[in-house]
């Protein structure tokens, strides 16, 4: 069977009318312009299918031959999370004294960040993104994965987007290093390397947002366009 006699047709693509398509791209832009990085969180219980489907929808990011070489371990564990929270202050600490840098510090200034992370055993759900570097498609451990590292950054911002929509707030948290993720969370350290953690909740009552964080660039500033 050649490849081409392996593909199917492509049946479940909907083409809107073009009114209807520039409607739901602002529509779609008005909705992502609500989501903010937040870091107090609410222990309100979120339901685990919720968080299945989106990492359903995570799952189904365009991946280097289709390798799909991400894994997702979603963390509601109160023991867990408390580990999690030890381990990195442990990192952030250091990160603040001095290890990060002058310049990195003071470009956080405006976000008002520090060491301390009580949104990382606050909030209901976190979910430990990991890149795999080998496995293909059958997860077999042996063969390569591609563009991994795009692959998994496509499938994170699909993750996020997922979240957003399903009605949760969310924060982006990348400890470095943040290799004590992979023994607490169980994966393989020759083949899972953490990617990203992902902090997902309900908004606590006295959440709020930087100034800083507003701050948009115009889209000339991040866009050409070639016609």
């Amino acid at each position: 069977m050649s490849p081409l006699e392996s593909h199917y047709p492509l049946d479940d693509f909907i083409e809107f009318p073009a009114e209807e398509m520039s409607a739901r791209a602002k529509k779609n832009y008005q909705q992502l312009k609500r989501r903010h990085s937040i870091r107090k969180f609410s222990d309100r219980s979120v339901a685990k299918d919720i968080i299945e489907n989106c990492i359903r929808a995570a799952g189904t990011a365009p991946s280097g031959a289709n390798h799909q070489p991400w894994h997702f371990v979603a963390i509601h564990s109160g023991q867990v999370k408390g580990q999690i929270r030890q381990a990195a202050e442990e990192l952030e600490r250091t990160f603040y004294q001095g290890r990060a840098g002058q310049e990195w510090l003071d470009a956080l200034k405006p976000l008002g960040t520090d060491a301390d992370k009580p949104y990382l055993e606050k909030a209901p759900w976190l979910i430990a993104v990991f890149s795999k570097k080998k496995g293909g498609l059958a997860n077999d451990g042996e063969q390569a994965n591609y563009y991994v590292h795009e692959s998994v950054g496509i499938a994170t911002g699909f993750l996020i987007q997922a979240l957003h929509n399903a009605g949760l707030a969310t924060l982006t948290h990348t400890p470095k290093p943040m290799s004590f993720l992979t023994g607490i969370c169980g994966r393989d350290p020759d083949v899972d390397r953490p990617y990203m953690l992902i902090v997902t909740g309900y908004p606590d009552k006295d959440a709020t947002i930087p100034e800083h964080a507003l701050n948009k660039k115009a889209l000339e500033d991040i866009a050409t366009f070639i016609e």
